[in-house]
């Protein structure tokens, strides 16, 4: 009865035994099966309820910002959109409501420039749209109603260049100020007061893009809707404005705290972005996902995602300073979409 541990198998059997292991050697096996599941690539009704349940959420992130409207969208248009007003009610923020946008005029600034260069910057350029021009004493009341660019330059010390500053990151109204009212290398708009800039940067990005400015600063006079900044970002998102091809381009660190060469910075301590041509590169290597932005000190938040497939548009409007708060809640927003599960 023992003998047949030692007995040799057959043909057949040697088949019965071999096959089994080629096949399985042909499928990448190991002969155990594979239980690891496929990525699941979220569908468009997952990605809408985790949005939603991001922005809605009645504490964190988003409570801390309401009330705002949010939107995320494609090149083609909005895929979700909502508004999230206060507890119990009152103030509504809408697609259309207008507001003054405060530092988002810098994305708007940084594209005109692109747009008038027909996408080739110069090293000026480069240097004031990335604020290490030197250009770091824009008063804090900035420019007045009234005034022409020129005026606003002229007015406090709006215009005195720092030596000390020059090629090092401080995030300041005056480079992108100083850097429109040269006739060269800036782009000669000195005389125009805030009806001309208007038409003068809708002409240039398009007149479907509605806007005005409250005072003719370039780095944070615009007023606008969320509807129409919307309209620009899709602009970029189709390739239809130069400044397509410069997100993320020539780069400058920005946080003091881990960047010999950077200032001052309105971002949090712990955000190691970088900035672009007029918008932030939120590429941080722990917490960032690479998307492009340009958060204004009210609140008002546009994106575009780092693989340039996605816009959104979180708005609101706090005279009390907010826009790192909004990054933050629209960066959850986000990150809801793209993995279709609510943060």
């Amino acid at each position: 009865m023992h003998q047949a541990f030692s007995e040799k198998p057959t043909t057949a059997a040697l088949i019965r035994r071999i096959v089994p292991l080629l096949l399985l050697a042909a499928c990448g096996g190991s002969g155990a099966p594979d239980m690891t599941a496929p990525p699941v690539t979220p569908t468009e009704a997952m990605r809408v309820a985790a949005a939603r349940a991001t922005a809605e959420k009645s504490v964190g992130l988003c409570a801390d910002v309401r009330p705002f409207y949010w939107e995320i969208g494609d090149r083609n248009g909005a895929r979700v959109t909502g508004s999230v007003p206060l507890p119990g009610g009152g103030t509504t923020i809408s697609a259309q409501t207008l507001m003054p946008i405060a530092s988002a005029s810098k994305w708007i600034y940084g594209a005109y420039v692109a747009e008038r260069r027909a996408g080739a910057l110069t090293a000026e350029d480069i240097q004031f749209l990335t604020f290490r021009s030197g250009y770091t004493n824009f008063s804090v009341g900035g420019c007045d109603q009234l005034d022409t660019v020129d005026g606003c330059v002229a007015r406090s010390t709006n215009g005195v260049r720092t030596t000390a500053t020059v090629d090092r990151f401080f995030y300041d109204g005056g480079h992108m100020q100083k850097h429109g009212s040269l006739v060269a290398p800036g782009m000669n708009l000195g005389t125009m007061a805030n009806a001309a800039l208007a038409t003068e940067v809708r002409r240039v990005l398009g007149t479907e893009i509605s806007l005005s400015y409250t005072q003719p600063q370039l780095a944070g006079g615009v007023r606008t809707t969320a509807a129409d900044y919307a309209v620009f970002l899709r602009k970029v998102l189709n390739g239809q404005l130069q400044i397509a091809s410069l997100l993320g381009s020539n780069a400058t660190c920005t946080n003091p705290a881990s960047c010999p060469t950077a200032l001052n910075t309105p971002i949090r301590s712990d955000a190691n972005w970088h900035y672009s041509i007029g918008h932030w590169v939120e590429d941080d290597p722990v917490t960032g996902d690479g998307a492009f932005s340009s958060a204004g000190a009210f609140g008002f938040y546009p994106w575009i995602s780092a693989d340039k497939t996605l816009y959104g548009v979180l708005a609101r409007l706090d005279a009390a300073g907010g826009g790192n708060a909004s990054a933050l809640c629209g960066a959850a927003i986000r990150k809801a979409w793209v993995t279709g599960v609510a943060q």
